[in-house]
């Protein structure tokens, strides 16, 4: 049965239609991942050596089995960003004289075939059989080893069901920042060390097999929490009424009062908030807001030409939803784009409701960027400057080259290596982005002072706003005047 199964991918695959494309995509992405991995090799091949460079006098197991935990952390996060659940499938094998059991454990094993599954043993093996093995024999590293490797997979498993479970859910959102911040933000605060905590179970799987027993009976215990979850809801209406139930009339009050154009902007709020790939965008504009961290606290950046570096962060805080949901403008509106031409005004209001909705969000980004002014005030008239030059210039400029040859795309695949609706524009929008601010900054920091280049910027970005219908008029004419062409590409099959 479970040759059959496969059988019938294989089959689901080559007769595709569009089997050329995703043979030519399928390739590309193999290749990118033999070449990450194959970069992962060589770090593990140099672990030693890294961590004496990072740690100098230290012994490199010590320092390895404390910072484990950070690495199963970015794991955590990786996971939930890039692993795809195996429900796609249930659509098309639900119906088949097949038992739920045999179609779940083919799912899940299916699932279990992935470059991320093989990452810990690729990047740890070469230290393990090495050094570990050097002091503590090939037993002490098979067991240290087998430790790891399976708290990898333990992961994987859980997050198929962290994933089904809670994923764009507030409470998935919330679990995952209060675990970024236990993790890496209590050592980085000087709360507590979370790796001298941990390093014990790792430095007892070196000399006991304990250890690696308890993982394994875990990773067993994660996978069959996956494994009832998925075949207790292992039917069509009972996987997607949650999400049905969770994202009904989910309105903005205020936009309301912006007529047909707040009423679309509705619309396209509830859009992000209902698909799979919008709300992964969202998701990730929320944790890009941290961005900040990285720079503002670090002394190589507070004096000298590395401070003009924090002009581009502000823009990235201020506007990140407006970059990563701007660039595909109309592409989000692809399946349903020529309702808008038979609408009267439909297409002008859509463009103005994408503006309003761009500008509020961003809005709301600045707002929740205030807590920087903890590292100087500075940082607050950078974040504001920065703030009115996205909503005069930059949405202005993110519009007109998101619009250069828009692609179709399927809102309910993930975004993560999914170039649907990507193009040569959606690459070479990141060049204007970074040089248009510093345009205007440059000249005014360089011949005065920090200060007087964030007037300038905030001054350009008043007169923007101001100058708004003006400029979006650019826009709305660019894409009455190629709507049919436009229409055309979007009925294009994916």
């Amino acid at each position: 049965m479970l040759f059959e199964l496969i059988r019938l991918e294989f089959l689901k695959s080559f007769r595709s239609t569009s089997f050329a494309k995703s043979l030519m995509v399928a390739i590309f992405l193999g290749f990118l991942a033999i070449m990450l991995l194959g970069y992962l090799l060589m770090a593990g091949i140099f672990l030693n050596r890294i961590l004496q460079a990072l740690a100098e006098g230290q012994d490199s197991i010590v320092v390895l089995n404390s910072g484990l935990i950070f690495f199963f952390l970015v794991e955590f996060m990786y996971r939930y960003f890039l692993q795809k659940l195996p429900v796609i499938e249930l659509e098309s094998l639900l119906h088949l004289p097949i038992p739920k059991k045999k179609i779940m454990h083919m799912l899940l094993g299916r699932s279990f075939f992935s470059p991320l599954s093989i990452i810990a043993l690729i990047l740890f093996t070469p230290f393990a059989f090495t050094e570990i093995a050097s002091q503590y024999g090939a037993s002490g590293a098979f067991s240290w080893l087998s430790a790891v490797v399976l708290i990898s997979w333990t992961l994987h498993w859980f997050m198929l069901w962290f994933k089904q479970r809670f994923e764009d859910s507030l409470i998935g959102v919330v679990i995952v920042f209060i675990i970024l911040l236990l993790g890496g933000g209590s050592t980085y605060m000087g709360w507590f060390n979370l790796g001298e905590l941990v390093a014990p179970f790792f430095t007892i799987a070196m000399s006991s097999f304990l250890p690696m027993i308890g993982m394994l009976v875990l990773c067993i215990i994660s996978y069959y929490l996956a494994f009832n979850y998925y075949l207790n809801n292992a039917y069509l209406e009972d996987l997607s009424a949650e999400e049905e139930v969770r994202f009904v009339n989910q309105n903005v009050g205020f936009f309301s009062r912006f007529g047909m154009a707040g009423e679309l902007a509705n619309l396209e709020w509830k859009l992000i908030i209902r698909h799979k790939k919008s709300r992964t965008f969202l998701m990730l504009s929320a944790f890009f807001l941290l961005y900040g961290t990285i720079f503002y606290d670090n002394s190589a950046y507070q004096s000298g030409p590395m401070q003009h570096m924090f002009i581009f962060v502000g823009s990235f805080i201020t506007g990140i939803f407006m970059i990563n949901y701007g660039q595909l403008f109309l592409s989000w509106n692809s399946g349903y784009f020529d309702f808008f031409l038979n609408l009267k005004g439909g297409v002008e209001n859509l463009i103005k409701g994408k503006y309003l909705l761009l500008l509020s969000i961003s809005f709301l980004c600045f707002l929740l960027s205030i807590p920087y002014v903890y590292f100087g005030w500075k940082f607050l008239l950078i974040h504001f400057a920065t703030f009115l030059f996205n909503a005069g210039i930059m949405i202005h400029l993110i519009t007109y080259l998101a619009l250069w040859k828009p692609k179709p795309m399927d809102l309910n695949k993930g975004a993560m290596f999914n170039y649907e609706g990507v193009g040569a524009a959606q690459f070479l929008m990141i060049i204007p982005m970074l040089i248009a601010p510093y345009l205007i900054y440059l000249p005014f920091a360089l011949f005065f002072n920090m200060y007087a280049g964030l007037a300038a910027l905030g001054t350009v970005g008043v007169i923007g706003i101001l100058s708004f219908n003006k400029l979006s008029t650019i826009n709305v004419n660019r894409v009455l005047k190629n709507r049919y062409e436009i229409s055309s590409s979007f009925r294009q099959e994916l």
